[in-house]
């Protein structure tokens, strides 16, 4: 009989899993099912910041949408391998905004009086009451870290606002909600009205400066301003006068771009730096869908391709069309395909680090299958997670015996097959 392996020195440990690939949360999961001490190696704080100053920039995880199929769960994920979040009930939830590790959700019942706040690596959620303005219908909201000066690194469980955007008197009003007094602040209103479809995410330009579209089919758009630090509320047009659908962007220096679908091409405009309001558009360049996506993907059969989403923080949009949903970099132009699923309006990215909550306090996200709910009757996925997760410490404990620590993290990537 073979002696046991040697344990792993805890520092070595950590050295090695913070090297496990961040687009393939499976492989650190499974790792932290090996032993208690390798669970709190990769559950502790530290270990998130870690992961950040390593990695740069957290991976996309999958995305959130509102369209009802008994095919297509809640939460789609875009990583390497099968993978699932304890997402709310797509059933009474709809997904509106997600950012810094929290997506925002709007009740789907009439009479309802909350909204709710979900973390999306803890799976905790946030209840919060909806304000008066609910009364006249709402239009939008965001959610977004609330901690002064934080790098957003490890704010799990810290706390949060809420910003409502809603028609008020003749104009439009906005109001802020903070999880640490648990009230809404006062409303601030601009002339103007957001009329017409407001489907998207906003996104935030900085620290401070949220931004919200809409838009009437075949019209120019209006884009909302909204800034944090000042309480202010501003409006203004979007690019262009012809007609096209818009969504928000981040620029590759941070700044407000827009996409402008006018099937089957997109425009990319941005904004320029100086100016504020007034500042002009500035036609950055054309992205000609018929040479990007597959030819599988019909695009002058009378089905318009729609822009669904962009990936705060990834640099992505997301394109549905008759073929499924794709993703399409806008840096590299590089194109993948996410899903078969053809009937999106909208979708609502995820982009975090994920580390594994405390041993014995997660629930099973590892998923054989594509059509099978997180929580099922998977003992054998799970047998084969626990055979995997002791390879992996076998492996492990082998190459540093040997002294062959460099090509430990290369091992624990061969154990989890990934290429």
């Amino acid at each position: 009989m073979a002696p046991p392996s040697p344990a792993l020195p805890d520092e070595l440990v950590e050295e090695i899993l913070l090297r496990l690939p961040t687009d393939d949360p499976a492989c650190l999961l499974r790792s932290s099912l090996i032993s208690k001490a390798w669970s709190g190696a990769v559950s502790g704080p530290s270990f998130r910041r870690r992961l950040h100053e390593l990695h740069g920039a957290p991976p996309m995880l999958g995305l959130l949408h509102n369209q009802a199929s008994e095919s297509t769960r809640f939460f789609i994920p875009t990583t390497a391998s099968p993978f699932s979040l304890s997402a709310p009930d797509g059933r009474s939830w709809l997904a509106r905004d997600c950012r810094h590790g929290r997506a925002l959700f709007f009740p789907k019942g009439q009479d309802a009086e909350e909204l709710l706040v979900w973390e999306t690596i803890t799976g905790a959620q946030h209840l919060v009451p909806v304000p008066a303005a609910l009364e006249r219908g709402y239009l939008t909201a965001a959610v977004l870290c609330a901690a002064d000066g934080c790098d957003h690194r490890d704010c799990l469980g810290g706390p949060f606002r809420v910003l409502f955007v809603f028609p008020g008197g003749h104009g439009t009003s906005a109001c802020v909600y903070s999880s640490e007094t648990g009230a809404w602040g006062e409303p601030t209103l601009t002339q103007g009205e957001l009329m017409g479809c407001i489907q998207h995410s906003c996104i935030l330009v900085g620290s401070s400066l949220l931004y919200f579209v809409s838009y009437n089919m075949g019209e120019s758009g209006t884009i909302l301003e909204y800034d944090l630090s000042t309480h202010s509320l501003t409006l203004f047009s979007a690019p262009d006068k012809h007609c096209g659908l818009y969504n928000l962007v981040l620029t590759e220096d941070g700044g407000l771009g827009v996409i402008q679908d006018l099937h089957p091409h997109l425009k990319l405009w941005t904004k320029e730096a100086s100016g504020g309001a007034e500042a002009r558009w500035v036609l950055s360049r054309v992205i000609d869908l018929p040479n990007l996506l597959p030819t599988s993907v019909r695009l002058d059969e009378g089905y318009r391709v729609l822009v669904v989403g962009f990936a705060e923080g990834a640099n992505v949009i997301f394109v549905s069309t008759m073929a499924g949903l794709f993703a399409i970099e806008l840096q590299s132009e590089q194109v993948r395909k996410v899903c078969d699923h053809r009937s999106f309006l909208n979708v609502v990215p995820v982009v975090t680090f994920y580390t594994p909550v405390p041993r014995g306090n997660h629930q099973n996200l590892l998923l054989s299958k594509p059509g099978e709910e997180a929580g099922g009757e998977e003992g054998g996925e799970e047998e084969k997670t626990v055979n995997q997760a002791q390879q992996l410490a076998d492996h492990g404990s082998n190459a540093i015996k040997d002294g062959n620590f460099v090509n430990t993290s290369e091992s624990i990537r061969h154990d989890h097959n990934i290429s």
